[in-house]
């Protein structure tokens, strides 16, 4: 596998999860009303993971897989 696709993956993967993490946290707090604790902040990113994981796989299967785009005909 290209380093170049790996570090892709990486960086917007770590990104989406921070991003899950932070909307999770605020939407618990918001509708609880309950102080952030770590012990949150640790369930909230498991629950976060696999969400960041496949909608990165999702976003990025053309160079993760290998798979080739067609090219679209421009129309007349």
């Amino acid at each position: 596998m290209n380093k170049k696709v790996v570090e892709r993956f990486l960086e917007f993967f770590i990104i989406g999860l921070l991003m899950g993490i932070a909307e999770d946290a605020i939407a618990v707090v918001a509708t609880t009303g309950a102080h952030v604790s770590w012990k949150m902040i640790g369930i909230i990113a498991l629950v976060a993971l696999p969400f960041a994981a496949f909608s990165e796989l999702i976003v990025d299967k053309t160079a993760f897989f290998g798979i080739k785009r067609r090219k679209r005909r421009k129309k007349k």
